[in-house]
């Protein structure tokens, strides 16, 4: 890792130094949510895996109800009838805040099936049908609410991580090489004006020396 360009001298050393410390606990701030992310996304991506199970299922007990109830009444027949149903479903998204984010809460508001169909022209079945189909739309929307902060957490960990990266491996190493660059040329500098300063006053310190003998060899 290259040092930075910069003069050494003491007061670059002390920003450096502040630069230092402030990269270091915003390096252990950005782990720590790194780490958080990291439990958030697993514990979401394990709960949508089970979601998308439960709506799998869902369905294919709806389809089943449904094959049946094509069956009993045919296909003409069970169009006709459900061009006559109406429901009142509603998606209501409100915002969740997750470290930083805002993950939408999503909720399916379901109407009751109750009687949608006369009793001449479908089965029982094709009520079994659509209150299967009915019952999956709470499940869907809580899939889609976890797969969608799965996908929103994994960018943020993503983003998180490269800033780590940076910091761990390019800002603090760069900062921490410069810093023991500086402090070495400022203590050999300190060396040799201590030895500049030493020579002065020997040499001083002869020559006052010399100057009183002088008189009493005269």
């Amino acid at each position: 890792m290259s040092k930075l360009n910069v003069p050494p001298t003491k007061s670059k050393l002390l920003a450096l130094k502040r630069q230092l410390a402030f990269a270091e606990e915003g390096y252990d701030l950005l782990d720590q949510k790194r780490q958080i992310l990291i439990f958030e996304l697993m514990s979401r991506l394990d709960r949508a895996q089970k979601a998308e199970c439960r709506v799998e299922e869902t369905l294919r007990r709806a389809h089943a109800a449904l094959r049946e109830a094509l069956l009993d009444v045919g296909s003409e027949a069970l169009d006709r009838a459900a061009l006559g149903v109406w429901m009142d479903h509603q998606v209501v998204l409100s915002p969740q805040p997750l470290m930083g984010l805002r993950v939408p809460h999503v909720q399916a508001k379901v109407e009751a099936p109750g009687a949608q169909f006369g009793f001449s022209d479908t089965s029982a079945n094709a009520d079994l049908a659509m209150q299967r189909f009915v019952e999956v739309l709470p499940v869907l929307a809580e899939l889609a609410e976890l797969e969608n902060a799965v996908l929103r957490l994994a960018r943020e960990l993503r983003k998180t991580q490269r800033r780590c990266n940076a910091l761990s491996k390019i800002f603090i190493p760069a900062h921490q090489e410069t810093i023991t660059y500086i402090t070495a040329s400022l203590e050999e500098r300190e060396r040799e004006s201590f030895t500049i300063l030493k020579m002065i006053r020997e040499r001083y310190g002869s020559a006052g020396r010399d100057a009183q003998a002088s008189p009493r060899d005269q």
